[in-house]
């Protein structure tokens, strides 16, 4: 299920995303891009992170960002 996207470029975004796969949730970021048919597909760079490690994650994108707007 889409939850949302963030814009890259005009021709790539990012989505992020809940997906299962053999039984297993887990959440997909993922780069996709604007086909020449108009069509937004995925690409292969992207990370699945399990549920449980979704706190942990925002913790260290919360601390890179603070240290990059402290520069």
């Amino acid at each position: 299920m889409l939850i949302g996207e963030i814009e890259r470029n005009p021709t790539e975004r990012l989505r992020v995303s809940t997906e299962s796969f053999k039984g297993r949730d887990y959440i997909d970021l993922r780069i996709y891009y604007e086909a020449n048919d108009g069509e937004w597909k995925p690409t292969k760079k992207g990370v699945t992170i399990a549920p449980e490690k979704t706190e942990d994650v925002i913790k260290l994108l919360e601390k890179a960002g603070k240290q990059l707007s402290g520069k």
